[in-house]
């Protein structure tokens, strides 16, 4: 039988609560399970002691009988020291789509636009004064 270390949605309409659960895993999500080993109630501040609560000895009881963490269980056994740190790599999440490259570009080529403008009017009155000076000493 393959077991699971799973989340188990209870609560209310927008209002979510779970049950950390070990199941078999051709079981429904909200449905039959083995053995309640603890709650998580994501509507607490992450630094709340009742945001996550577990029986560690029944969690390693079942990782030694088998049983597969979800990645979201993984993580919170992660943090809790049960098991160790997995090193999780997503290129693709850093990069940005297609309309935000395209707003990228159009903004950095008006970027570029502004300040060719800017130097090329603070160029013109650098050269005139230049030229006064020039003259002023031809006619001395």
């Amino acid at each position: 039988m393959a077991m699971k270390i799973r989340l188990a949605r209870g609560g209310s309409k927008k209002r979510p609560f779970y049950r950390i659960v070990a199941t078999d895993t051709r079981m429904p999500r909200d449905g039959r399970f083995i053995e309640k080993l603890g709650t998580y109630n994501p509507l607490l501040a992450k630094d709340s002691e009742d945001r996550v609560k577990m029986d560690l000895d029944r969690v390693k009881y079942w990782l030694g009988e088998g049983a597969k963490p979800t990645d979201r269980v993984s993580r919170m056994l992660e943090a809790a020291g049960v098991l160790e740190k997995k090193t999780r790599n997503n290129p693709k999440s850093a990069v940005p789509g297609k309309k935000a490259t395209e707003r990228a570009e159009e903004k950095a080529s008006k970027a570029a636009a502004a300040v060719e403008a800017a130097a090329a009017p603070a160029e013109a009155p650098a050269e005139e004064p230049v030229e006064e000076v020039a003259e002023e000493a031809s006619a001395e």
